[in-house]
């Protein structure tokens, strides 16, 4: 599948526009609505709007307001990363990737773990479509160390899953992943400069980790080759939402500036 131009960040040879490095650092900056409830959202993206332009959806807020909380969102003319992690047979899969399609996101999720068979069947279900999200495999979780790995069997490193996984994803068709910062270099030069990189586990500098294990700081990671940070709760449990959020944006203005 085609990377739609409009989530394709610029790597090389940015149109004047695409010169600014603070309205780049907003057009790349996805933050996380990781609350319970669909007012607590929305309030959220109140305060956030004027500078950005991405929200993540995920199992939290998704389980908890259904498909409804997209709608205003959507409607104010923001972009949606649904972040529902798909894991299931290919048939499933498939039925659930066309389902979420439909709901006008722009980024979803799947776990690169489903296999080769399941990642191509999400692909196919996207063909034909005339915008088509841009389907994200899930590598490694960063929350996952080396104890983690070895706890459910696996004899590998995470950096070396991460690698496994995403030339998987490539075989079926996937030029989209997430994975964690440590991984953001070799992902780029394995999957190449068209390739959508989505990357969590952002920390500030200063910040509290959290159960995040593999993280970096929004500079470190674009330096790596990052196309979008998220960001959940170092701009969503802040004093001022917004001011950590413009702090954050500016840290990355710098560092694409470079």
């Amino acid at each position: 599948m085609q990377i739609p131009a409009r989530l394709n960040p610029t790597f090389s040879k940015p149109s004047p526009a695409e010169n600014d490095p603070l309205e780049e650092a907003r057009r790349r900056l996805i933050v996380a609505l990781d609350v319970p409830t669909a007012k607590e959202a929305l309030d959220l993206v109140n305060r956030l709007e004027r500078t950005c332009r991405w929200f993540k959806v995920g199992l939290e807020l998704f389980t908890a307001a259904g498909p409804s909380v997209l709608e205003p969102i959507l409607a104010r003319g923001h972009s949606v990363f649904l972040d529902l992690k798909f894991h299931d047979i290919p048939n499933t899969v498939a039925g659930a990737v066309r389902s979420a399609a439909s709901l006008g996101v722009q980024m979803m999720t799947l776990h690169a773990s489903g296999g080769p068979a399941m990642l191509a069947a999400a692909h196919q279900a996207l063909e034909g479509l005339e915008a088509p999200p841009q389907l994200l495999a899930v590598t490694v979780l960063t929350s996952m160390d080396q104890t983690q790995i070895t706890a459910v069997g696996l004899d590998r490193t995470p950096a070396a899953q991460v690698e496994l996984l995403a030339k998987m994803g490539l075989g079926a068709g996937i030029n989209g992943f997430v994975c964690s910062p440590q991984e953001v270099a070799t992902l780029r030069a394995l999957a190449g400069p068209e390739a959508v990189l989505v990357i969590p586990g952002i920390r500030p500098a200063g910040a509290t980790v959290g159960d995040q294990k593999r993280i970096a700081t929004p500079a470190d990671a674009l330096r790596q080759g990052a196309s979008y940070l998220v960001v959940g709760r170092p701009i969503t449990q802040a004093a001022d939402p917004a001011d950590a959020a413009d702090a954050i944006q500016k840290e990355m203005a710098e560092a694409l500036a470079q």
